[in-house]
């Protein structure tokens, strides 16, 4: 068995979303000051590094916040998918793509994660992502988990086409994953969110098992 940890670690500096706050982390409490533990108060978005979208992000209303989603859907077989040569995950690409019948959970492994074997403070806007039509053929299809190597599962200047499509068909979206030391193959995906009430995403930490 061989655990692949596919979570971005958390730091100041770490690319955002544009417009998004920056990682800010205040040692509050320091032994070497005097204090009788070290403390660090965080300050961040809940849609930074690997995280995980709700409906209620993008539809807002009585549609259903991160702590109520299923940890059944988090956790159980997943297939990752490598697409290195195209900028965009289109119905045609999945429609040629190699994706074993019956798939629910699907991350996707492209170019995206390059960036995290050589990171940087800059935001790249020319991710690779989903467009409508991918998205609608993924829930065609019957996939109930999408995971992505960035920070949105949508284009740039884009977003909420891709988004409304998959949480509107009750798809958890994972984003921020860093796939670039996992093979494409079947693995077991654990992905647990905080658990923060009434809330349109968390941070979460998220592994693959692999035989």
């Amino acid at each position: 068995m061989r655990i692949y940890d596919i979570s971005l670690p958390i730091l100041p500096g770490m690319p955002v979303w544009p417009g998004d706050p920056q990682v800010i982390m205040d040692r509050v409490g320091n032994m070497d000051e005097g204090a009788d533990a070290n403390v660090t108060h965080l300050s961040m978005s809940v849609h930074t590094g690997t995280h995980v979208d709700a409906p209620y992000h993008f539809m807002g209303g009585e549609a259903a916040t991160v702590d109520l989603l299923s940890l059944k859907l988090l956790t159980g077989r997943a297939y990752v998918l490598h697409l290195p040569d195209i900028d965009l995950i289109t119905a045609d690409v999945l429609e040629q793509a190699d994706i074993p019948p019956r798939t629910r959970r699907l991350l996707f492994r492209t170019r995206n994660s390059d960036h995290w074997g050589n990171p940087s403070h800059e935001f790249h806007t020319n991710f690779v992502a989903i467009s409508s039509d991918g998205a609608q053929h993924l829930v065609d299809r019957g996939v109930k988990l999408v995971g992505v190597d960035y920070l949105s599962v949508a284009p740039y200047g884009d977003s909420t086409p891709t988004h409304r499509i998959l949480l509107s068909a009750g798809m958890l979206i994972v984003e921020g994953l860093d796939l670039s030391g996992v093979s494409q193959g079947r693995y077991t995906l654990h992905c647990l969110p905080l658990k923060l009430v009434g809330c349109d995403g968390a941070p979460a930490r998220a592994i693959l098992i692999g035989v």
